[in-house]
Formats: C-alpha cells, structure tokens, sequence
C-alpha cells in the first residue's frame, strides 16, 4: 500500500480565461501524437495536451462565418482546448447544409464529394485550428437509416472517409471514424476493414471512434494499430446503471491496468440541459460536472468531452427540440447555450488538472473505503505513482474515507476545490459540506 505523508497543499485558483494574446500551442508546440506512456496526448515538443472539447455536431454544417467566430472566441474563453463535430451531411439533425448541400452525391454505384460543402468545412475546420484548438471530425455517422455511413456501401464508406483524411490530413486533427456506431460482431468487422483501408497510409494520424452508449468494444481491437485513442460515450442516463458502467464498469477496469497503450477519452458524458434517459429531466450542471470527473479518474486523465443541449446542435428555434430529436428536450438557441453553467466550470476542471501533474496521475481505488451500494455517490481517487499528489471527487452527500493503512497524516493542511466556481479553501480529509461537490487535492 502506498504511503503518503500529507504536507501543505498548493492549488493554483481557478485563472481567468486564457488571452487572446496567447500563443497557438500547435505553432508553440507541433503536432500531437499520443506520449510514449500511452495515456494521454503531447505535441512533438513533449508538452502535454489536455483534451477538453466542446460538442458542436451540427455548427460547421450550419453556422455563418460570423456566428462561427463567435462560437470559438466563447469557446476559447473558456479554457476549452478542441472542437468535436460532424463533417458530413446527410445526418438526421442535419440532412444538408446551411446551403442546401450534402456532403456527396452518388450515381451509378459512384460516390462523389460534393466540393462546395467541403469549401464550407474547410473554412470552419481551418478556424479551429487558427483559434488554437484541435478539430475533433466524425467522418461518417454510423447509427441508423438516414446517416451518412448507415446508407452507404463499404466501398463508398472508404471512397468518402478516404477523401476526407486525404483534404484534412496536414491539419490538427483527432479524427473519429463513425458516429454512434454498435459494433456488434458484425460492425465491428467492418469498420475495421474501413479503418484499415483508409489509415493503412497515414500510420502518424490520430484516430478515434465514438460507440453507442455505455458501449465498450475496444477488448478485441489491439491489433488495429490506426486506432491509436479509445473513445467511449457514458451517454445520457442518470439511473444507477449508467453510473456504474462507468464508476466500475469497462472504463474503470481500463484504468486498473498496469499498463496502457492507448489513452481513454469519454466523447460523450451527459450534455448539459438535455432530457436523461431515465427521469426524463434535464441534466444538471452537477451530473454534467460529476461525469466529468468520474471520466478523468477512473482511469488515466487525457481528457474529457462537454456537450450542451443547444449548442450541439446549432439550436435556433425557439420552444422546440433538435431536428428528429425532439425527444431530448426544448433546447435553448445556440447564442443562450452558449451559457449554459456547465460550459463555464469545464474551464475550473482544466486549472485544476494543469495545476497538479496530471499526467503522471493513476487511479488508486485502495486508498479509499466507502459503500458502493449507491453508484451515484461514488467517490473516484488517482494519485501520482511516487505517492505524493492525490486528487479525489466527492459527489454531494458522499462518504468514504482514506484507509489509515494507506496514509499516514498530521496536521498539515489538504485543500479543497470548489468545481463550480474553482476558488479553493484548506480543510481536512472531509468534504466542507455534504450538500455540494467537492474536489480534494494534497500534496506531500
């Protein structure tokens, strides 16, 4: 059992937003590739990369030049560090584009990329990247009939993912092969014929796919080489079952390893203000906020994906639901989602991870006793290898305590950090109030 002597803490309070003035950490730093310990990403220079992107599916299909400004000034504004979206139409919330355009026309068997919508995406992609944020693109949505992906032949899945790689390849990308794929026995075959026959040539790319909900598949792909970062969706539940899966479920026990090839990355945690699954209410900044630390403890931190009700969409009806999801709720028009409290705390989560050394932080169950007989109140613990910072989260109304075995205290003082408004305060190894959330961290 480790041993860890707690001594004064120093936390970094939570910093105001980034300036405009700040370097393009791509132009600062290089490309990103995943760090040689296989949990997280770097630039060429080394330099770790926190990944915190914000959802926005429909926003390049959708937006005007001026509106997508105003998107990633607010974005950048809060700390936000890449842009997730779909770079092709037909997709159910958006069949075309602003224009009226898909992403592909095909006769005679032939898929054709149409080029004046790529003209559009190359604008919003290239916007991205010169806010200093890393591009996020589905390249083929795989769910269900009217997605590009579903419909399409293998061949015409290759010929447009292929074209895609092939236009977006020298800028900073993470590229997610399908959306909302199953991979049942028979998908999984195929999507890796897919990614094999699109990255087979681009071994220095990043790849990632995105999975149905509470969907980990990734046990029977290590020898898929190009799919080099393993995302997962914990999705929009709020029963106790989607908060086990992923408290103690795949993701945790990805974590338990002892080692790691690949980093994990949850795209998708429940997004802000959208129905859940279960109660059929609106999620909270709180479950929006715990999954979020759930997902960057439970196994080693790379990074974590926001998603607000709205936004994700490029929401501007009024008093309706997104496009063929109107059971996810009325939605608020983008400009408002913009604002929702969530979005602003994703930039206390970033201040938090880069002021401690995140990078070398695993999780450390052990350290902790505590009753998981109710999943939502699970408290989640990671410290770094040599014992001397650890950071845990307490969901309001936990109770778990350290093992007496596994630390040994005295009176130095641990500090506490306030997820919603990212001020920080001394205490003990008890949260300051069981009404709220709260972040420990210490330091020896």
């Amino acid at each position: 059992m480790t041993r860890l002597l707690l001594a004064a803490v120093v936390v970094v309070a939570a910093a105001d937003p980034a300036p405009a003035s700040d370097p393009n950490p791509f132009e600062a730093h290089g490309r990103l590739r995943v760090a040689k310990a296989g949990t997280h990403l770097e630039h060429a220079d080394g330099t770790p990369f926190f990944f915190l992107a914000d959802t926005c599916w429909t926003g390049p299909a959708l937006s005007s030049p001026d509106d997508w400004q105003v998107y990633l000034k607010d974005r950048t504004a809060k700390r936000f560090t890449a842009v997730q979206f779909n770079a092709v139409s037909p997709w159910r919330a958006a069949p075309t584009d602003a224009e009226g355009r898909t992403a592909y026309t095909i006769a005679h068997g032939k898929l054709t990329p149409n080029e004046d919508y790529f003209k559009r995406l190359d604008a919003r992609l290239q916007a991205i990247n010169d806010a200093g944020l890393l591009a996020v693109p589905v390249l083929a949505w795989a769910h269900k009939k009217g997605d590009a992906g579903f419909d399409l032949t293998d061949e015409q899945v290759v010929a447009l993912v292929r074209f895609e790689v092939d236009r977006y390849k020298d800028k900073h990308c993470l590229f997610i092969l399908a959306g909302d794929a199953r991979y049942t026995p028979e998908e999984a075959a195929r999507w890796k014929r897919i990614g094999r026959a699109v990255f087979k040539d681009h071994p220095g790319l990043l790849v990632t796919t995105h999975p149905t909900g509470t969907n980990w598949p990734w046990k029977g792909w290590d020898d898929e080489p190009w799919l080099n970062v393993l995302g997962y969706q914990s999705g929009h539940g709020d029963g106790d079952k989607t908060w086990a899966w992923l408290t103690d479920g795949p993701p945790a026990e990805y974590g338990r390893q002892k080692a790691w090839k690949r980093p994990a990355l949850n795209l998708e945690p429940p997004y802000e203000a959208h129905n859940a699954y279960q109660s059929k209410k609106p999620h909270s900044d709180y479950n929006v906020r715990r999954a979020t630390y759930w997902s960057l403890l439970v196994h080693p931190p790379a990074g974590v994906t926001y998603g607000g009700h709205g936004v994700w969409s490029w929401h501007t009806k009024p008093g309706k639901g997104p496009t063929d999801h109107e059971s996810t709720g009325v939605a608020k028009v983008w400009r408002e989602a913009l604002d929702l409290p969530g979005a602003g705390q994703m930039a206390h989560v970033r201040t938090l991870f880069e002021s401690v050394p995140w990078t070398q932080l695993r999780p450390t169950p052990d350290l902790l006793a505590q009753d998981k007989a109710d999943p939502s109140k699970f408290v989640v613990c990671a410290s770094t290898p040599d014992g001397k910072v650890v950071v845990a989260y307490f969901p309001a109304g936990a109770k778990a305590a350290f093992v007496p075995s596994g630390l040994t205290l005295n009176t130095s003082q641990k500090t506490w950090f306030d997820p919603r408004t990212g001020a920080a305060r001394p205490g003990d190894l008890t949260p300051p109030d069981v009404a709220n959330d709260w972040v420990l961290v210490v330091r020896s």
